[in-house]
């Protein structure tokens, strides 16, 4: 859907986009690399309008954080 435009299981081109974002005490939609709030890496969500189905997508740029992280398990 973030590169298409177009829902994988209905067809409908009717997708919202949710930005990930970093509250307090580590909440929001996000996946904490670090300690701290500010290692947090958004995860965005496109999400069907029509039937409802969801996509979880980390921006390309914050990919490294992801592999680098001591946090992630392999």
């Amino acid at each position: 859907m973030k590169n298409t435009g177009i829902c994988p299981k209905c067809k409908s081109s009717d997708i919202v986009r949710f930005d990930g974002y970093a509250g307090a005490y580590g909440s929001g939609n996000n996946v904490m690399v670090g300690h701290s709030i500010f290692s947090a890496v958004n995860v965005n969500r496109y999400i069907c309008c029509n039937c409802g189905f969801t996509e979880e997508w980390i921006d390309t740029e914050d990919i490294e954080k992801i592999t680098n992280s001591k946090k992630a398990k392999r």
